[in-house]
């Protein structure tokens, strides 16, 4: 009983920390930008870190939380964690870290200010075409998979298959396009969107390789055939 309240929290918190994000790009680091510009609300850290500084700051931040994917996602960890956290746990327990820390980062963010792009009213309908294109990707990618797993909720499954089909037919990573499609799409583009954007992009660029071995391993040459049919990782004709 006390497991099943333990996972079930855990997915709830996840869905918080989701949301959280969410609502900390379309609408603090939007206010961020208005404060800045006219001297109201928090004051941006960019005043006294200097841009660049303040980018570095948040970089840091954001660095905990693909660190702690990153390392949690290697099997070596995973084996270990199940010498202390019962087996079926262990992607509780990751769901937890990962919901806390992304909570965290949005939290402690240091606002950047400025603003690079924004294009009101009628301006706006391609960009949120775009984000809405990218929403759509994302929620048929996750439904190939299993929502509860992905919470925490669901042990992961010992024979799930391969997904090949839906938006995974398109580009190998249908989730990570659908984020670059979302955070890059807006139509007001803040530095803190930006640098936002820009950094969790870079850190799946970087992490898809790892990830690719992973499947690899998991999946053999189901994967590697895999690969072969479906040529571009997470952007069609680029990456």
């Amino acid at each position: 009983m006390a497991a099943r309240v333990f996972v079930w929290l855990g997915g709830a918190l996840f869905v918080a920390a989701l949301v959280f994000c969410a609502y900390s790009f379309a609408v603090t680091w939007a206010e961020a930008a208005v404060g800045v510009e006219y001297g109201i609300g928090r004051p941006s850290s960019a005043a006294t870190f200097g841009p660049w500084g303040t980018a570095a700051v948040d970089a840091v931040l954001l660095s905990l939380f693909a660190l702690h994917h990153s390392l949690f996602a290697r099997e070596r960890v995973k084996r270990a964690m199940t010498r202390v956290v019962p087996d079926g746990l262990v992607r509780s327990v990751y769901v937890w870290v990962a919901s806390l820390l992304l909570i965290l980062v949005c939290w402690s963010w240091r606002p950047i200010g400025g603003d690079f792009y924004d294009f009101p009213g009628i301006l706006a309908l391609p960009f949120l075409t775009i984000q809405a294109i990218g929403l759509w990707m994302t929620v048929r990618g996750v439904a190939r998979i299993d929502p509860l797993e992905l919470a925490g909720i669901h042990p992961p499954r010992e024979s799930g298959g391969l997904q090949v089909n839906g938006p995974f037919r398109w580009v190998r990573h249908p989730l990570y396009l659908g984020w670059l499609l979302m955070v890059f799409g807006t139509a007001h583009m803040t530095g803190d969107r930006l640098t936002f954007a820009a950094l969790t992009t870079a850190y799946l660029v970087i992490a898809i390789p790892w990830e690719e071995r992973s499947l690899r391993r998991s999946f053999g040459d189901d994967y590697t055939r895999y690969m072969r049919d479906v040529k571009w990782r997470m952007v069609p004709f680029i990456y």
